[in-house]
């Protein structure tokens, strides 16, 4: 029996050892204890990977991965947990833009993955400066990230939202490349602020809450004064950037794919350094 309720959370990495107190961690196993109810693994063909779970274990999971997450951000396993067990009703929102969009609705028809698989890395290299795709790939570098460490999606219980789930986390470094975004503290806050309000994710909203508590007084200031406001604007009248097949798009402009979107260039220039590195 114990078992079979600690694996789903020994899988996640020990998320309870990142619970602020031990009275905490104890009332989370006492409730799944006296639940009367048992974490299974679906065998039913949703999709590779998914786990079934009760609308009382996705509470559980939401809250151990928030304050998991609230505790060091850069633990996007847990970010990855929370988004899924809280973001139901904005993936059914994305889902009808997706579909109400002629480029969105293919991408839904196809099922195109963002992984180093399937990415033309030597072509994307000899694109000129400033086409999407040579930017995209200077991010990388630049960055130290891959897509290839995306978490996949297990806690969505439709196979179709699950795969809205997993294409925005592929596609959020393309965000970070059209945002002109690094990956230090400031840069994916602002980023959280522009995915807030274009996706209604609970997850990004809040990281755009609790984001700013960890940045300093002057970055503060360039967020409420400028990256903040600007993030917010352009993510509400941005095309759901979730309906774009970024892979027909390299050799596009960064400038022009900015403007088909209606996105705004960042007031900003921030800088990739002095950052740690993110695993993705």
């Amino acid at each position: 029996m114990w078992q079979c309720l600690s694996n789903p959370f020994i899988r996640l990495n020990q998320t309870q050892s990142y619970l602020t107190s031990k009275w905490f961690k104890a009332l989370l196993v006492h409730r799944l204890f006296t639940s009367g109810a048992e974490l299974t693994y679906s065998y039913d063909g949703l999709y590779p990977g998914h786990i079934q779970t009760t609308s009382f274990q996705k509470a559980l999971l939401a809250v151990g991965s928030g304050v998991a997450a609230l505790q060091d951000p850069y633990r996007h396993d847990m970010v990855a947990v929370l988004g899924e067990t809280t973001g139901h009703l904005a993936l059914i929102n994305l889902r009808e833009r997706m579909k109400n969009d002629p480029e969105g609705y293919t991408i839904l028809t196809e099922r195109p993955r963002i992984r180093l698989s399937t990415l033309d890395l030597e072509k994307m290299a000899s694109l000129p400066d400033e086409s999407f795709g040579r930017e995209y790939l200077r991010f990388l570098e630049e960055n130290k990230v891959t897509p290839d460490s995306r978490a996949e999606v297990k806690f969505v219980d439709n196979e179709e939202l699950a795969y809205i789930m997993l294409r925005y986390r592929e596609v959020h470094d393309l965000l970070h490349t059209l945002l002109g975004m690094p990956t230090n503290m400031l840069g994916e806050v602002a980023v959280k602020w522009f995915e807030a309000a274009q996706t209604g994710l609970p997850m990004c909203a809040l990281g755009a809450v609790l984001g700013p508590l960890r940045l300093n007084a002057s970055r503060l200031q360039s967020l409420f004064t400028s990256l903040g406001p600007w993030a917010l604007q352009n993510g509400r009248r941005a095309r759901c950037v979730l309906s774009i097949f970024y892979e027909r798009r390299w050799e596009q402009s960064l400038e022009d794919l900015r403007r088909e979107l209606n996105i705004e260039p960042p007031p900003l220039t921030l800088s990739a350094s002095n950052k740690r590195r993110r695993q993705i």
